[in-house]
């Protein structure tokens, strides 16, 4: 069974800057795409990025339009580790931010369900 553990939320003023990591456990899994999905108090879980993985190190990045321009998703070579650096951050971007993963490389990237798997979350707090 395929686990994955975020890490690297916390608290931060309006401006400020984050670095998610994602790590899929065991490490020999080699995934299609992986992804970046959030939920804030009270609402539905929404993407917010994903990295499709291509041949040798080419690969294909999504955002939704809040976060384009201030947040970027980046893998390791391997392509085992997920990163979301996130600059610039506002207090809408509160919310508790989830790792997803999936075998297949095509599809939806934006769909929760076009996931095979999930991390439990990282909170991240923005304070204005």
């Amino acid at each position: 069974q395929v686990q994955l553990v975020e890490s690297g939320g916390g608290m931060v003023q309006a401006g400020g800057s984050l670095r998610l990591s994602c790590a899929p456990s065991p490490r020999t899994f080699s995934s299609g795409a992986m992804a970046w999905f959030r939920q804030a108090p009270a609402k539905a879980r929404e993407f917010v990025a994903a990295i499709s993985h291509l041949h040798g190190t080419n690969s294909n990045s999504y955002y939704a339009d809040s976060v384009k321009g201030r947040f970027t998703i980046s893998r390791d070579n391997a392509k085992t580790m997920l990163y979301l650096q996130m600059n610039s951050l506002k207090p809408e971007d509160t919310a508790v931010y989830y790792c997803a993963a999936r075998v297949k490389a095509w599809g939806q990237f934006s769909e929760e369900y076009e996931y095979d798997y999930w991390g439990q979350g990282t909170q991240v707090t923005v304070s204005s």
